[in-house]
């Protein structure tokens, strides 16, 4: 009997045990089960905080080169304002001299005497070449008739300064507002006329036939007295500048071509204007001329005549000016003005273009291609240069 005790409490002993030992074990497993879920959680905060943090570090980088990129578009705003500024002082100095009003005080003469001596002292100035070129014209290689599209007068371009862009724009008469936009040449040889063309409004009318397509920015004269030099965006479709040009008592500067009053030009080295005053006694005039700020840099007195003029055109600092003869004939090279002294007349040799139409009503050249692009009597004409290198005199 007592063994049966005995027993019976054994085996009730060892039940209160495995009874024991099970609930710790369920208790040990729920802990574990809930730091492994605060584990988990702690990984997924982690992750997302860092997440996070990787946004806003590239927020922040985005920021702060936005903010570099605005610090520098405002410098050169500023830069911009200033040359603006400057130009207008001197606008505004040249339409003084133009409408001078008795002073009040008794003007130094001596001071008045040096500043005109400071002017020209600075376009006797050696140029200072931007670039390496040296070639001069040898002859034309050849000619190709594209099509014949306008009136007699007008002008014809790509941009000179964008070996990017191939858009070919048509400039139809003077005192227009509305010039026509190829996308290719070979748009502008095979459509109709200008069906194929976009139109490209302006604000004001061209004068004369002297514009200059240069870097997407289209520059030209306004049409009337006024001279102003307009500059156009022609991504934008808008004016983003203009200037009065410099030239007191302005005369055509060609006489067979009485419109135009100044001829802009681009060639390797930048932009040009080619113009005529009464002071310059019927000779043509050079002016090299900034193209982001339209301010004068330079300015020349050339040899070469106006009478029987048709065109010029630049070619690395070398302005080559055609003649005709008022009954059309052959047009020819008979004078040139390098501005870096290199190129004379005697060292130039005698161009004669192929027997045409008529006259010349504007020649273009394009430094990407060494293409002159020529309007006669409404045919775009396409003239390939042969080169050759300047030799220093």
């Amino acid at each position: 009997m007592i063994r049966t005790l005995q027993f019976l409490v054994v085996v009730l002993l060892c039940g209160l045990a495995r009874a024991q030992q099970q609930a710790l074990m369920d208790y040990l497993e729920r802990r574990l089960l809930a730091i492994e879920d605060r584990i988990s959680l702690w990984h997924e905060q982690t992750s997302r905080y860092a997440s996070e943090l990787r946004e806003l570090k590239q927020q922040m980088v985005a920021q702060l080169e936005g903010l570099d990129k605005n610090k520098e578009a405002l410098r050169s705003e500023l830069d911009s304002v200033g040359a603006r500024v400057d130009r207008v002082e001197r606008e505004m100095d040249y339409l003084e001299t133009q409408n001078s009003a008795q002073p009040c005080v008794d003007v130094d003469d001596k001071l008045v005497e040096q500043q005109v001596t400071v002017v020209k002292e600075r376009n006797k100035a050696k140029y200072a070449k931007l670039t390496d070129c040296s070639d001069m014209i040898a002859s034309i290689k050849g000619m190709k008739i594209l099509k014949r599209v306008g009136g007699t007068k007008g002008m014809w371009t790509k941009d000179m300064g964008s070996s990017s862009s191939g858009k070919l724009y048509i400039f139809n008469s003077t005192g227009e507002n509305t010039l026509y936009e190829f996308s290719s040449v070979r748009d502008f040889t095979s459509s109709q006329g200008t069906s194929g063309a976009t139109t490209v409004q302006l604000p004001s009318a061209w004068g004369g036939m002297g514009h200059a397509v240069y870097n997407n920015h289209l520059y030209y004269m306004k049409d009337g007295e006024d001279r102003q030099l307009m500059k156009f965006d022609l991504q934008k479709s808008m004016v983003v500048d203009s200037a009065v040009f410099p030239a007191k008592d302005p005369l055509p500067v060609y006489t067979l071509n009485p419109d135009t009053y100044v001829d802009l030009a681009a060639d390797e080295e930048g932009l040009w204007a080619i113009y005529a005053t009464k002071e310059t006694e019927n000779h043509i005039s050079l002016a090299k001329v900034d193209p982001k700020t339209l301010a004068i840099e330079q300015m020349w007195d050339t040899p070469c005549l106006r009478e029987n003029a048709e065109a010029a055109f630049v070619v690395c600092g070398t302005v080559y000016v055609v003649y005709n003869s008022k009954l059309p004939s052959r047009s020819r090279i008979q004078c040139v003005f390098d501005v870096s002294d290199m190129v004379t007349n005697d060292d130039a040799p005698a161009v004669f273009f192929p027997k045409r139409y008529g006259t010349h009503s504007s020649l273009k050249y394009s430094p990407l291609e060494q293409l002159l692009y020529a309007w006669d009597d409404g045919y775009q004409i396409l003239y390939k240069l042969q080169m050759k290198k300047k030799l220093e005199v």
